[in-house]
């Protein structure tokens, strides 16, 4: 296999694994959302509840997985966005399996990633979502022969938090603690400027065109 060190390849690579996983543990019946590849500040990835792209006559998902986490081992990658894809299957069945601003994830959200080969771990702030590749997932990424993505970006910041959905399903940060509990920060992951808000909301940074995504 040609090494994973363009963003190109990267991102066609990563639209083969949701395929592949969606063959295996949804029997092809995901619908295909769009594959990112973006800055998310203390998650691994996120899917949007929002059908956030046009895509000729149809509008998508988005399945964004972290840019400065590429780099973990595949086995990683390939759970992160296992777990994502639960997500979409849930938004796709009617499912709530997130509350807080869909950052706390339920045992709805356990039931359906265990059932799908994932090790799920309780976090107090963000629930069911510390996620992990069990055995049987392992295996079918050695008969897939998938290797190691060979490209990161440097993200110092970057906090790991369990992967994550949010309001995008995914973001998993947790609602800003301070003087109003009860809000929510939005960063940008660009320029970094924030505002709060008292519930989810998709809202865009206007300098830097970017969605903004829960810290």
């Amino acid at each position: 296999m040609k090494e994973t060190v363009k963003t190109s390849r990267t991102a066609g690579y990563l639209e083969k694994i949701f395929r592949a996983l969606n063959a295996k543990y949804f029997n092809g019946e995901l619908e295909e959302p769009i594959i990112t590849i973006q800055s998310t500040p203390r998650a691994y990835g996120h899917v949007t509840v929002a059908k956030a792209w046009q895509r000729g006559d149809t509008t998508r998902h988005e399945l964004n997985i972290g840019a400065g986490t590429l780099a973990r081992p595949i086995e990683n990658v390939v759970a992160s966005t296992l777990h994502e894809c639960i997500h979409l299957w849930d938004l796709q069945n009617g499912i709530q399996d997130c509350s807080r601003g869909g950052q706390y994830h339920n045992k709805k959200f356990k039931e359906a990633a265990e059932a799908r080969d994932l090790k799920i771990s309780y976090d107090p702030r963000i629930g069911w979502s510390i996620t992990e590749p069990t055995d049987a997932l392992c295996e079918f990424i050695l008969e897939q022969g998938w290797e190691d993505i060979r490209m990161n970006r440097i993200e110092c910041a970057y906090t790991s938090r369990g992967t994550g959905a949010g309001n995008a399903v995914g973001g998993a940060g947790s609602p800003g603690k301070g003087a109003n509990s009860h809000s929510i920060k939005y960063v940008c992951p660009c320029c970094h400027n924030s505002v709060r808000a008292t519930k989810a909301v998709n809202i865009k940074c206007a300098d830097c065109d970017m969605l903004m995504v829960v810290q």
